[in-house]
């Protein structure tokens, strides 16, 4: 969901078309996610490079990421649920499945050892095909935002262990 929000948002700013749009949310699906900026790009191309006049900096990437982290509690506030967003995202995922398409798709998935976390889900890019998640794809991620996806994993175990789910 947030991933697609982050895409959505990107490419207003930058005036292309979604799907040119490469960049994730990755870790827990709430407070503590990651926007993995130093992946993102359109085409290909590092955001920081795809315009000089729509600078990319720190300021413009902590706007959108709490933009796209927020986005489901004004969509709740206005709406009162995420109910079809939520859908859509479903429906994108079983026919990825259904149809062995082996699309790259941000979802949660069991990590074993990238960045230094086990035992955990989190969202990341995984290829999505008949078998359900056939590969966690390997996102090359600056230290900052692997602390971060670190912190995030820390706060799911957390939790799962506050309610008897984890060691």
């Amino acid at each position: 969901m947030d991933t697609a929000r982050l895409r959505s948002l990107l490419s207003r700013r930058y005036a292309v078309d979604a799907r040119s749009v490469h960049a994730y949310v990755i870790g827990e699906h709430g407070d503590s996610e990651v926007v993995a900026w130093s992946a993102a790009n359109i085409a290909g191309i590092p955001l920081d490079q795809v315009s000089p006049a729509l600078p990319f900096g720190e300021a413009q990437r902590v706007s959108m990421a709490k933009e796209t982290r927020r986005a489901a509690y004004a969509i709740i506030e206005t709406k009162g649920h995420t109910a079809f967003g939520i859908s859509a995202g479903l429906v994108r995922i079983v026919e990825a499945i259904v149809r062995d398409e082996r699309s790259v798709l941000s979802v949660s998935a069991p990590v074993e050892g990238a960045f230094g976390i086990h035992d955990v889900c989190l969202s990341l890019p995984a290829i999505v095909g008949r078998g359900g998640v056939e590969a966690v794809l390997p996102i090359a991620l600056n230290e900052p935002e692997a602390d971060a996806l670190r912190r995030s994993a820390e706060i799911i175990l957390s939790a799962a262990a506050s309610v008897g789910l984890a060691g």
